[in-house]
């Protein structure tokens, strides 16, 4: 189960200094340095506890690259570092160590049905302090000039897909739900013909399923450009994707929320709608053909 208190700590630590310092890192850095601001940024609790010689192991670097990363991102030392890292960690789990506990005081005068709602509402909360409006044009973008748009979710995550992939259809050339019945194996065969100018955009969420991050890396390796919406920066689908949005999904009792999923799908379908005249033009030409088959207005 997904703990509430690390996926809001994971979300805001990207969004603090040293976390845009790691991203930009993880993007244009050597080799060496990508490798390792990928590892604190997977791994920022247990940086904190780690030796040097650990650290290096971990990253399988040497520590003289350790060392070097260290001063490269502005610190004297890597003991200044991991100084910094810490700090950073404890300025982000304090509003969610504030959740937390207020949920635990109330434990006896809250009903589950209550603190689940509590959840959604921290989730709604901690997803649109991390999502941007540019992140979400510059998807749009993508999606709006590709040649075809899969969408990919297994377990779970399936039905957000089959959503996604409903709301962008008026406004693609050809949207691919890989989703439905058949299962992986038609969703692999779905994906075959991917390529350079294609977009995929791959949904998942605890329980992570496997397949996804497969079939996500065999869209990478034929050039087609890849599209997470996950739950946080340490997901695993995050390494293989060109561009990333942010859904908390903390629960204290189900395997995840899903209530920002959706909030993250509509927030990128109003911003694809929105980014062109043409679209505004298909949304009204929408309304106009589903008139007479709806009971109230077509909006």
């Amino acid at each position: 189960m997904t703990s509430g208190k690390s996926v809001r700590a994971d979300v805001a630590f990207v969004q603090s200094a040293l976390g845009q310092v790691l991203t930009a890192v993880r993007a244009e850095g050597s080799a060496s340095h990508r490798s390792i601001a990928d590892y604190l940024m997977r791994n920022p609790m247990r940086g904190t506890a780690l030796k040097i010689e650990e650290m290096a192991e971990g990253c399988q670097v040497s520590t003289a690259t350790i060392s070097r990363f260290a001063r490269d991102i502005g610190f004297a030392s890597y003991g200044a570092m991991r100084s910094a890292l810490a700090e950073t960690l404890h300025s982000a789990m304090q509003p969610v160590e504030k959740l937390r506990s207020s949920i635990v005081r109330r434990k006896g005068a809250v009903s589950p049905g209550e603190a689940s709602i509590e959840y959604a509402r921290a989730n709604l909360s901690a997803t649109h302090s991390a999502l941007s409006q540019q992140s979400l044009d510059e998807v749009a973008r993508k999606i709006g000039g590709a040649r075809t748009v899969y969408v990919l979710g297994l377990g779970m995550s399936s039905s957000f897909a089959s959503l996604l992939a409903l709301h962008l259809q008026p406004y693609c050339k050809h949207v691919v739900d890989m989703a439905g019945a058949g299962g992986n194996e038609t969703a692999a065969g779905r994906l075959v013909h991917i390529e350079r100018g294609d977009v995929l955009v791959a949904l998942s969420f605890p329980r992570y399923a496997g397949d996804t991050m497969r079939l996500a890396q065999f869209a990478r390796n034929h050039k087609a450009c890849v599209v997470a919406i996950t739950d946080a920066p340490t997901a695993p689908l995050v390494a293989l994707a060109d561009h990333a949005l942010y859904a908390s999904s903390a629960h204290g009792v189900l395997p995840g929320s899903y209530v920002a999923a959706v909030a993250v799908i509509e927030a990128l379908v109003a911003s694809l709608m929105v980014s062109n005249k043409a679209n505004v033009r298909k949304a009204a030409r929408l309304s106009e053909v589903m008139a007479d088959y709806l009971i109230g207005p077509a909006v």
